[in-house]
């Protein structure tokens, strides 16, 4: 079903389809498409309300009775590391990140196989092939980079024949990163290497100068989307603003569903970047 409003970008819902992350529950998603000279400053927009992209599509969540997703993201100038997330650090020093266009590649393909058979044998993305991998990383209209991780010997300078042991797709937002799509080598899952890429991502981001990592959705009760609560200086994107996370128990999943405005009003309080007059 379409949703419009007065000179803004045509919005759409799509049917219930089983939730990935709470079990028994059906998920529904508002989104949009992200084309054209504006496509910079829709992502940005969207993405400080809660949206989220992927390739050519800005999404959110909007479920017909349940609200438990919520976008995440860290304020970089108040995060300090635990205790554990410092011997992550500490563990993969020998890590070095190259920066790259969005170009995919056969060898990020080959991680990504073995990523998705090992974590995500039975998930939504089993079934990639090689070009599909190649829509999902090059098929982007905004500021987007493909950060690599590869294990490079000590005093050495990095190089593309380092061995490649996780990738993030990254876009640059004008408040921040957010992490579209991260993978990294099963063989390495001791390494804890996807808290490292985040804890990557927050110095590269205080390096640029930029306020904030988005980390996608936040879910109270998924065991999958637990990790993001452990980072400090955490908020949520919860009633239309950003806020503390406070304690994560706090958060309940369940709303009654007639407490759930209608996507038409939802779409209303959209808002928009500013046309140039």
């Amino acid at each position: 079903m379409r949703h419009t409003v007065t000179h803004a970008p045509q919005f759409y819902v799509t049917a219930p389809q089983p939730c990935p992350y709470l079990h028994g529950r059906a998920e529904r998603k508002l989104f949009t498409a992200l084309t054209g000279d504006s496509a910079n400053e829709l992502n940005n927009a969207l993405s400080r309300q809660g949206f989220r992209r992927s390739q050519n599509v800005l999404y959110r969540p909007s479920c017909e009775s349940c609200v438990a997703c919520m976008s995440a993201r860290i304020r970089v100038a108040e995060f300090t590391p635990s205790r554990s997330q410092r011997r992550i650090q500490r563990k993969n020093a020998g890590l070095r990140r190259l920066a790259t266009s969005a170009w995919a590649t056969e060898e990020q393909y080959e991680l990504f196989r073995r990523y998705l058979d090992e974590r995500h044998a039975d998930g939504g993305m089993a079934d990639m092939d090689i070009f599909e991998f190649a829509a999902m990383i090059e098929e982007t209209p905004v500021r987007t980079r493909v950060i690599e991780y590869r294990l490079t010997e000590p005093g050495c300078r990095p190089s593309q024949d380092d061995q490649l042991v996780a990738v993030c797709l990254t876009d640059v937002l004008d408040d921040g990163l957010s992490l579209v799509y991260s993978f990294y080598d099963p063989a390495f899952e001791a390494s804890s290497l996807g808290t490292h890429v985040i804890l990557d991502h927050v110095d590269l981001a205080r390096s640029a100068g930029l306020p904030f990592i988005y980390l996608g959705y936040w879910v109270p009760g998924s065991r999958k989307m637990e990790y993001k609560s452990r980072f400090s200086a955490l908020e949520i994107y919860k009633g239309g603003v950003w806020q503390p996370i406070g304690d994560p128990q706090q958060h309940n999943s369940d709303i009654h569903p007639l407490s759930i405005d209608p996507i038409v009003e939802q779409v209303a309080r959209i808002t928009l970047p500013q046309r140039p007059r």
